[in-house]
């Protein structure tokens, strides 16, 4: 659990030496979609990076911290089952750089830790209509989901 503690700890400020000692060399990272091309033109580092170990972390740790200002990271809650996987959920705030917009969302995390005591899968999910608006220049949009009929547009 404590290398699982310390990867989403040290998000604001990732230290290469600090995550190559807390991540197999081989560790899957999945950033809040497995693939979503239009989700990557907002967040270059959402989708599936397969087996491209530190590196995945620190270039989504970094990229985070350039889009965004971060305020608290909480870590709520936190589980395993005793056998090297584990989950965790809290809440972040963040502004974004370009616009200015600040929120509070809820984020959740899934690690598996290998027998070497390293994260080896690693996915990272938040509610990403809620932090891709802080990026929303102007205009509407319309949504229309409901299958008894109605549109709502923002």
């Amino acid at each position: 659990m404590n290398t699982f503690l310390q990867i989403l700890n040290i998000q604001p400020n990732p230290d290469p030496d600090v995550i190559k000692e807390l991540v197999a060399f081989d560790a899957t990272y999945v950033s809040l979609t497995e693939d979503n091309p239009d989700l990557h033109k907002i967040l270059p580092w959402a989708g599936t990076r397969y087996r491209v170990g530190p590196q995945a972390f620190l270039d989504t740790f970094t990229r985070v911290g350039l889009w965004w200002t971060r305020g608290p990271f909480n870590v709520e809650s936190i589980f395993t089952d005793g056998q090297g996987n584990l989950t965790a959920w809290g809440n972040f705030v963040i502004t974004s750089n370009t616009m200015g917009k600040t929120l509070t969302a809820p984020w959740s995390c899934r690690a598996e830790i290998n027998g070497d005591g390293l994260i080896s899968y690693f996915q990272y999910m938040e509610d990403t209509f809620a932090t891709t608006s802080t990026f929303w220049a102007e205009g509407s949009k319309q949504f229309c989901a409901n299958p008894f009929g109605g549109c709502v547009w923002f």
